[in-house]
């Protein structure tokens, strides 16, 4: 058992955090299978809405059906979310709602049929905006009291995940390559401390694809961008302007210098061993904006690499974590590493067990340099589940998902604080705090 302080918790860095865990595990061929006892056995849920270990507490912020204070209804399908500081002690949580444009029931403009003065992206045949994008949730962690939510971007299609720029806004990404009254298949910038809608302006130097998440690096303003589909490439937007990313740029996909082009280790593709690195470089792409979601095809054939599903992606200490939903051998899922500053990829983990991860999607780095990793499963195991990952690519189990049809768990992030974390039940649509002894963790294996 290892108990880590507060300051070393916030102070974060491999060498402060959990040392048990905390070295860089050797370059190794072989799945990665480890797994630690983490917090500990979960205990039920009386509610039986989310399972947690002994000691750890949520509470519902704001639900799927709600009456929002701008008079519009809180959307379901609950995805990809980020937590901003809104000073006073409390946080604007930002949070994408991955509804397709059929899906207007479940929109914020369900009860709303004249929606005409609001500023939408796209709209449906009756004029509503279409039901995806994202709404904001101003919340007092200390007095557990939602101040203000509102509809904060109107009118996209299906927003997935996204990612947090260091200049605080949202970046909310559409999973989705269609032609509605306007192209989708764009990224939009959602302003945290907006009290309204964003302007609907895609930002479409970014590229015109199946987005999932964004990442972008503080030192250097690059946005790396995933990808999900089955043969998807990771990308790289370098900008004109690193604070307006509207301004333009250039768009790149990754490739490796030894010439291999295949990441997801299925039968007839190059190998690429769990814990093992590779060098990269980086291929320029044209025609980023262009009909036909066929961006991907173009790279692959220039000689980018291939990866399966990348969704989650988040930018820690001078390097990325992003995963790859079905990836690896036994197509459970895999975890790249990437270091920009060496051009070096690791293929981190790579689960061959439903117990160690499961279709891993939305991920975070904690304020202790570990990984939670949100469970969006499609196999016939249906136990979607949030996971926790050392850095020496040990796993545990932190809580699952109790309702019966085991919706997906997406969205996770922390408070400034590091104290609360909170969490997305994707259908049909909760945002959870939760909060507990972060600090105790037990780092010894499972027993057999």
């Amino acid at each position: 058992m290892i108990e880590v302080s507060r300051r070393a918790m916030l102070a974060g860095g491999a060498s402060l955090a959990f040392a048990g865990c905390a070295r860089r595990p050797a370059d190794a061929g072989g799945t990665v299978a480890a797994q630690v006892n983490g917090y500990g056995p979960l205990v039920p849920d009386p509610a039986g809405l989310f399972d947690l270990p002994r000691g750890f507490t949520y509470r519902i912020v704001s639900s799927a059906g709600q009456v929002m204070d701008d008079g519009l209804i809180v959307p379901g399908n609950m995805d990809g979310m980020g937590c901003f500081d809104a000073g006073g002690g409390r946080v604007a949580l930002v949070r994408n709602h991955e509804l397709k444009p059929a899906q207007t029931a479940l929109g914020a403009f369900a009860e709303t049929p004249d929606a005409a003065g609001v500023a939408a992206y796209d709209r449906a045949d009756d004029g509503r905006p279409l039901p995806g994008g994202t709404t904001t949730v101003l919340f007092d962690p200390r007095s557990g009291r939602v101040e203000r939510q509102h509809l904060s971007l109107a009118g996209t299609a299906v927003n997935c995940a996204g990612g947090q720029t260091p200049w605080g806004s949202w970046l909310t990404c559409e999973e989705i390559v269609i032609d509605g009254a306007r192209p989708h298949g764009y990224v939009f910038e959602v302003p945290a401390a907006g009290r309204g809608t964003a302007p609907p302006v895609p930002l479409r130097a970014l590229g015109r694809f199946k987005h999932e998440a964004a990442a972008i690096d503080p030192a250097s303003g690059i946005v790396y961008l995933t990808e999900d589909k089955e043969d998807g490439l990771f990308y790289r937007f370098l900008p004109d302007d690193r604070r307006r990313l509207a301004a333009g740029g250039r768009l790149q996909a990754l490739a490796f210098v030894d010439g291999a082009r295949d990441t997801r280790n299925a039968a007839g593709t190059d190998p690429f061993a769990p814990r093992s690195w590779r060098s990269v470089r980086w291929i320029e792409l044209d025609g980023t904006d262009a009909d036909g979601d066929d961006l991907r095809l173009r790279g692959a054939a220039a000689g980018a690499a291939r990866f399966a599903r990348g969704e989650g992606i988040h930018f820690g200490r001078g390097e990325l974590y992003f995963t790859c939903t079905s990836g690896g051998a036994a197509n459970l899922g895999q975890i790249m590493r990437y270091v920009p500053g060496e051009d070096r990829i690791q293929n981190f983990v790579e689960s061959g067990s439903h117990d160690v991860l499961d279709y891993g999607d939305n991920l975070t780095i904690t304020p202790w340099n570990h990984l939670m990793v949100c469970e969006d499963q499609y196999t016939d195991v249906r136990d979607n589940r949030l996971k926790g990952i050392t850095p020496a690519g040990a796993t545990y189990t932190v809580g699952r998902v109790a309702l019966p049809d085991q919706p997906e768990t997406a969205g996770v992030c922390f408070s400034p604080d590091g104290q609360v974390m909170f969490l997305n039940i994707y259908r049909p649509g909760h945002t959870l705090a939760i909060t507990g002894p972060w600090q105790r963790f037990d780092d010894r294996p499972i027993a057999d």
